[in-house]
């Protein structure tokens, strides 16, 4: 694993289509926002960053991970990122909870280098590598947070769903720590519910934040799950979500095990990947 470049000074970002790792990535302005980009890959949109106002989440899941975030204990944190692309989560946090030191671990090295480029790194710290091995390389209870979206295609790598996985991640985190996942899933959320189990080996107190109908099996979508070895702020959650411009549930505690039913956890042996989402579902609004 080696760490990108340190930032350099940008000009004026330029939209425009590059080729990155996993595909063609395009930088496209806000049309509403003078200085505001959204990037995709292969027409998957993977970020949203305001560059005036990094405290402006777009993406309604990336608002949920930040109302996460937003309960927790106040103070800078310790955080790790695996996936990053435009880094929209790591610049909220920096500007939210300054001092707060953190490393974002990202596969693809060529939208790293265009995020620098054109949208500029300044005091965030990435490595371009496998988010899984730098998460192992690091020390026991050396984080406060640990936040894992990190999708190809569209779809989340198995190995970043495993009890194993899952294992190390707790490891990693102190006794007072948070594990935040983005995942997705479509009708009678099959993936959701084996994830929720594999959790369960490592973590006591779970919670989701989703739209009602991801909920309910009529769409396919995001799921913002965080999990705990402390009781989670189920209660701030779920007024956060209720009242959000677009409205979630927070499902915890025996709704949550309800939900999990009998499914079994997932192990490297399977690596199960996330639903390979319908067309156009994740595209650019």
């Amino acid at each position: 694993m080696r760490p990108a470049p340190t930032p350099a000074p940008t000009a004026a970002p330029t939209a425009g289509r590059y080729p990155v790792r996993f595909g063609t990535a395009e930088l496209q302005r806000d049309a509403d926002r003078p200085n505001a980009w959204t990037i995709s890959v292969d027409g998957v949109a993977q970020s949203h960053v305001d560059l005036d106002d990094p405290t402006d989440l777009e993406f309604d899941y990336i608002r949920r991970i930040g109302d996460v975030i937003d309960c927790l204990a106040e103070g800078p944190l310790d955080a790790l990122h695996v996936g990053g692309a435009a880094c929209t989560l790591p610049r909220y946090l920096a500007a939210t909870r300054p001092g707060s030191r953190q490393l974002i671990f990202d596969a693809d090295g060529e939208l790293v280098t265009l995020v620098r480029e054109q949208l500029g790194l300044k005091g965030l710290k990435v490595r371009v590598g496998d988010g899984r091995e730098g998460v192992s390389a690091r020390y026991d209870d050396s984080a406060d947070l640990v936040i894992v979206d990190a999708f190809e295609r569209g779809v989340l790598a198995g190995g970043l769903a495993t009890t194993e996985f899952t294992t190390e991640i707790a490891r990693v985190l102190r006794p007072a720590g948070t594990y935040i996942a983005n995942i997705s899933d479509g009708p009678n959320l099959p993936f959701l519910r084996r994830f929720l189990a594999t959790l369960a080996t490592s973590f006591p107190h779970v919670a989701l934040l989703a739209e009602p109908g991801v909920l309910r099996g009529r769409r396919f979508g995001n799921i913002v799950v965080t999990a705990a070895r402390q009781e989670l702020p189920v209660t701030a959650l779920t007024r956060r979500a209720a009242s959000a411009t677009y409205p979630a549930r927070c499902v915890a505690n025996e709704d949550l095990l309800q939900l999990q039913g009998n499914a079994k956890p997932i192990t490297d042996a399977e690596a199960l990947p996330s639903p390979i989402p319908p067309k156009d579902v994740f595209g650019i609004f």
